[in-house]
C-alpha cells in the first residue's frame, strides 16, 4: 500500500525535497500588476521578491475548486490513501476547499480514504511537519499510524520568526495595523510566533542581531535538547542571514540538521524581503516523546 502524501505551497519545500519524497504540491496563487501567477509553478520567490523591491503589490489567494480537482482526481483515481497536510486555516481558505472537493471526489471514488488535515503551521513548519511524515511513510506503517503521527507534527511544531517590516503583514490582514505602525519606529523589529494557526506578535526589539539571539533564547525555553532534532529556517531572499542564524543554534544546542528555504512567493507577498523564520518540535508540548524518535 502506497500512500499518497500531498500539501500545498505554504510548504516552502524546495523541488528538492517534493521530488526525493514523491510529495504533490498544490500551488496557492499570487496576482500582480492584473496577472496571475502560481506559487513555483509560473512565480518563483526571487521573482516575487523584486516585484516587491520595485514597489509591485502582491495578493494572494488559495487555489479554486477546479484546480483542486485537477491536481487530486488523478491521485484518487490511483486508488491508494491520500494524506493532504494542508496550510493553516486561519491564513488560508486552502483547507475548508479541500474539504468540499474531497467530498466531490467520494462521489466518484467512494472507497478511497483521504483525510485532510489543518496544520495551523506555514512556511517550513508546515514543511517540516509534511518531511517529518514523509519519513515516516518510508517505514511502511498503516495509514492511521501516518495519520497520527503527522498530527502530532502538527501540533507541536513552533514557529518563531521576523520581518523587516510588519507594514506587509497587516495589509494582507495577517496582524494589526496598530501593531505595524509601532514596529516601523526606530528600528523596532517585531518577534512574532504562531499560535493554534494565528501570527502572534511575541516581543519588539531594536536591531536585527538582537533578534536573532532572542530567537536562540526562545528556543532554548521551548526545546532545551535539540541535538537530534532537524532545524528548519525559512527566509525572505536573505540566506547568509540563515546561516548566520543556524551558525548560533549550532554552537549553542549542536544540531547536525537543517533545512534551509527560501520563503515562497505566497507566504512571501505578506512577510516581504528580510523575513527570517525558525521551526523545530517544542518538547514543552510534544509531553509524549515517543511519538517523535528524534526527540529521544
Amino acid at each position: 500500500m502506497a500512500i499518497q502524501l500531498i500539501t500545498d505551497s505554504g510548504a516552502d519545500l524546495s523541488q528538492q525535497t517534493l521530488s526525493q519524497y514523491n510529495i504533490t504540491s498544490i500551488p496557492l496563487r499570487v496576482h500582480i500588476n492584473g496577472v496571475d501567477y502560481e506559487d513555483s509553478q509560473s512565480l518563483y520567490p526571487e521573482e516575487l521578491y523584486e516585484h516587491i523591491r520595485l514597489g509591485d503589490e502582491a495578493k494572494t489567494s488559495q487555489p479554486s475548486p477546479t484546480r483542486l480537482y485537477e491536481i487530486l482526481e488523478p491521485l484518487a483515481k490511483k486508488g491508494d490513501p491520500m494524506l493532504y497536510i494542508a496550510f493553516s486555516s486561519a491564513l488560508s481558505g486552502t483547507y475548508l476547499t479541500a474539504l468540499s472537493v474531497r467530498e466531490e471526489l467520494l462521489t466518484t471514488y467512494p472507497n478511497i480514504e483521504f483525510e485532510i488535515i489543518d496544520s495551523k503551521c506555514a512556511s517550513l513548519g508546515q514543511g517540516l511537519a509534511v518531511y517529518y511524515t514523509a519519513q515516516q511513510i518510508l517505514q511502511s506503517k498503516s495509514f492511521k499510524e501516518i495519520i497520527e503521527q503527522a498530527k502530532f507534527y502538527c501540533k507541536n511544531i513552533e514557529h518563531i520568526f521576523t520581518v523587516d517590516d510588519l507594514a506587509l503583514l497587516a495589509k494582507g490582514g495577517r496582524v494589526s495595523k496598530t501593531a505595524a505602525f509601532v514596529g516601523g519606529l526606530l528600528n523596532i523589529k517585531p518577534l512574532l510566533h504562531v499560535e493554534d494557526g494565528k501570527l502572534i506578535p511575541l516581543e519588539k526589539i531594536r536591531g536585527r542581531k538582537k533578534v536573532f539571539r532572542r530567537m536562540v533564547e526562545h528556543m532554548k525555553h521551548r526545546a532545551p535538547t535539540l541535538s537530534n532534532q532537524t532545524i528548519a529556517i525559512s527566509h525572505g531572499d536573505d540566506e547568509q542571514a540563515a546561516i548566520e542564524l543556524k551558525e548560533m543554534i549550532v554552537q549553542e544546542f549542536g544540531p547536525q540538521s537543517f533545512m534551509i528555504e527560501i520563503i515562497g512567493a505566497v507566504i512571501g507577498s505578506h512577510a516581504g524581503p528580510g523575513a527570517l523564520a525558525l521551526f523545530f518540535v517544542n518538547e514543552a508540548k510534544a509531553t509524549d516523546k515517543r511519538k517523535h524518535p528524534e526527540l529521544s
